[in-house]
């Protein structure tokens, strides 16, 4: 099998069968399957997964695991070369699973991909080849880890290494609202760190991919459209825990012996990046 898609839920009907119909659409001539686990939704998910997408594989929580948790979930149980995990709140492009696909065939030094994210409005998400948020750049840039990532822009706004929208390049960290990924390179490291519930766990597991020698790339020939919708209200105690937590466990993991990047023979930090026009 070619590609497994995982999607991890919780109380997001609406925008699940949303997903799930532009994944299937762009899904028509790639040997795939479909992996949903609903983390002890609240709402009519997973009635709607039973009644509308048989063909899906659900895997139903009894409580709220987490993202990072549930994912693996999924990945243990995947059969494809490729695994793909998506946010419920994405809208997959008509062509983009087979333009992704198709990248990695032909770049087999790739590991991982995102793509171009577009907003609701259309606008352009600097997430997409950032892979990071304004907090956790404020973050990175507070301990000084700022300097690990240089195709975030946290440091020199005008490095010449920098790429903008429709450039291919390597990167750090891949997007977490659609993550395509090797599955080999996953049985190599290993799949998410589960000590990150909600926030920070494609952060960490990029950062690990790049420290194993292996290269993560953003491909902007294609695109998702992510509506960006959090049911977890901004001033809960549940979001400062997670939220901030993830930041904590990344600096613990981290900052006290920062591990050098491999590169065939040798450890240099920072590493080289490659673009393709």
């Amino acid at each position: 099998m070619k590609l497994s898609i995982i999607i991890v839920n919780h109380n997001r009907c609406d925008l699940l069968k949303i997903a799930l119909n532009s994944l299937i659409k762009a899904s028509t001539e790639v040997d795939c399957e479909f992996i949903v686990i609903d983390n002890a939704s609240a709402d009519s998910s997973v009635e709607m997964l039973h009644a509308d997408f048989p063909e899906v594989r659900l895997i139903g929580n009894n409580t709220n695991r987490g993202v990072a948790k549930a994912a693996n979930q999924g990945i243990e149980v995947s059969r494809g070369e490729y695994v793909l995990l998506v946010n419920a709140d994405t809208i997959c492009g008509k062509e983009t699973l087979a333009k992704v696909l198709e990248f990695m065939d032909s770049h087999t030094e790739a590991s991982g991909l995102s793509v171009r994210m577009l907003g609701a409005q259309g606008s352009f998400q600097p997430e997409s080849n950032r892979g990071l948020t304004k907090p956790w750049i404020t973050f990175f840039k507070m301990i000084g880890f700022a300097k690990n990532f240089q195709k975030t822009r946290l440091s020199d706004r005008n490095h010449k290494a920098w790429v903008e929208e429709f450039q291919t390049s390597e990167i750090d960290i891949l997007n977490d609202a659609f993550m395509l990924i090797r599955k080999s390179v996953l049985s190599d490291i290993g799949s998410f760190d589960e000590r990150f519930m909600q926030y920070g766990y494609n952060i960490d597991l990029s950062y690990r991919m790049r420290l194993a020698g292996y290269k993560n790339f953003y491909f902007p020939k294609t695109y998702i459209i992510n509506l960006k919708t959090d049911n977890t209200p901004k001033f809960s105690w549940q979001y400062i825990k997670n939220f901030y937590g993830a930041m904590l466990i990344f600096a613990a993991k981290y900052l006290f012996r920062l591990p050098e990047i491999k590169i065939e023979g040798m450890q240099v930090y920072p590493a080289a990046y490659e673009v393709e026009q």
